[in-house]
């Protein structure tokens, strides 16, 4: 009987499903936007050349900008894919920035350098799918992320290198609809990078910003310091401060692979909404993401979203970066069963090398070089986060490293 019911159950959900496809809804226009037609107008496309691939590119000069989409009235962007002549250089990754704008305004709610956007961590292009975000064969861009708007919506994206960029396509397909919803949710992203992480202060993945809204994810990227060799990095746990959250989070993972679902160490995968697409510990390379779809993220008042940079070693070890490489640390737990010491607890913690320090996996705040890329949905076509860093910043060491 429970099979019987289970089969029915898979049926039943196919079905409906399969209603939603073939639903033909009232008022909704399909439009696809592209060099062969940027006004997504009924009837426009194709015009150049005869309608024989007249307009598929165009070329951005150093230091100029391209509108992908800059259409008025109400919609709701579905898909946007992309691609250009340089998808391989990761200076020119993080050079390129994207930025969107929602119903008019003059500050874009998306800046982010575009690599990073796509879910590219580091400049470090590979095939891979997630429910957000895929590039098929390391040489496109895709996102399926809803971006809604009431009354007009703007996307460009600025060549920031030192160089011309000699081609880039794409192609963004929304459905034009009138929203009747009393509050609509904007799309926003928000890109940092920290060339040092300060010793013992989380790192910001999205500062605290007003309003109501849903965490989506997040992809980062981290350098290691060459210092700490190649030992552990990810002991430190997400953070999130929801609704009005102070000293401590409402929310809190128990470390960094553990928050991006595998444990024990980071390799690479892709999942749908996890996955670690660099893994490099020779290099010291790694790039992972994590997206809230399946166990949403609500805030109706504020929220803000950090992660504790911090590893861990055996004590021999971690003696061994700060007296033999001059490792910047700081001791915070020492682990050996049956005993778990939380030295920040201690009224006079031991120092580590005293002969006193407890012997076993030490866990310990290092500073390392850190970036990632928020996505959220805010109920305001704007927000009041910083602006993107500039493209030294962005680019600084990442060919070298």
């Amino acid at each position: 009987m429970k099979n019987l019911f289970f089969l029915f159950a898979v049926l039943m959900s196919l079905t409906l499903s399969a209603q939603e496809l073939y639903d033909l809804p009232k008022n909704e226009k399909t439009r696809w936007i592209s060099f062969e037609n940027i006004s997504a107008k009924k009837g426009a496309g194709a015009k150049e050349n005869k309608g024989a691939k007249g307009h598929p590119f165009e070329r951005i000069p150093a230091g100029e900008s391209v509108d992908l989409v800059n259409i008025e009235g109400s919609g709701i962007i579905k898909r946007i894919w992309l691609t250009h002549s340089d998808h391989l250089t990761p200076e020119m990754l993080r050079s390129l920035k994207i930025e969107m704008f929602w119903d008019g305004e003059e500050k874009p709610a998306v800046s982010v350098p575009l690599g990073d956007f796509f879910g590219i961590g580091l400049g470090k292009s590979v095939p891979f799918e997630s429910a957000l975000f895929s590039d098929p064969e390391a040489r496109s861009f895709n996102c399926v992320i809803p971006m809604p708007f009431k009354d007009g919506a703007r996307i460009t994206v600025t060549n920031e290198a030192d160089r011309r960029l000699d081609m880039i396509f794409f192609d963004v397909n929304l459905i034009m609809k009138e929203h009747k919803e009393k509050e609509l949710l904007y799309f926003h992203a928000y890109w940092n990078r920290e060339l040092k992480t300060e010793l013992g202060k989380d790192f910001t993945i999205l500062p605290k910003v007003e309003g109501k809204g849903r965490f989506l994810g997040t992809n980062i990227g981290i350098f290691t310091d060459k210092r700490y060799e190649n030992t552990w990095w990810g002991e430190g746990e997400v953070k999130m401060y929801l609704d009005g959250d102070t000293d401590f989070p409402t929310l809190a993972g128990s470390g960094t692979e553990d928050y991006v679902g595998t444990a024990y160490g980071q390799g690479t995968y892709n999942h749908q909404y996890q996955g670690s697409l660099v893994a490099d510990a020779e290099e010291g390379a790694y790039a992972f993401y994590r997206y809230h779809i399946p166990d949403p993220i609500y805030f109706y008042n504020d929220i803000k979203v950090t992660i504790q940079q911090m590893g861990g070693a055996p004590k021999a070890k971690v003696r061994a970066l700060v007296n033999e490489n001059g490792a910047e640390l700081i001791p915070v737990t020492v682990d050996k069963a049956p005993n778990f010491v939380r030295l920040l607890e201690m009224k006079n913690p031991p120092k580590l090398n005293d002969e006193d320090f407890p012997d076993g996996w030490t866990n310990f705040y290092r500073s390392d070089d850190v970036s990632a890329t928020a996505y959220f949905y805010l109920n305001k076509p704007s927000s009041d986060l910083p602006q993107l860093q500039p493209v030294e910043v962005r680019v600084k060491d990442i060919i070298k490293k």
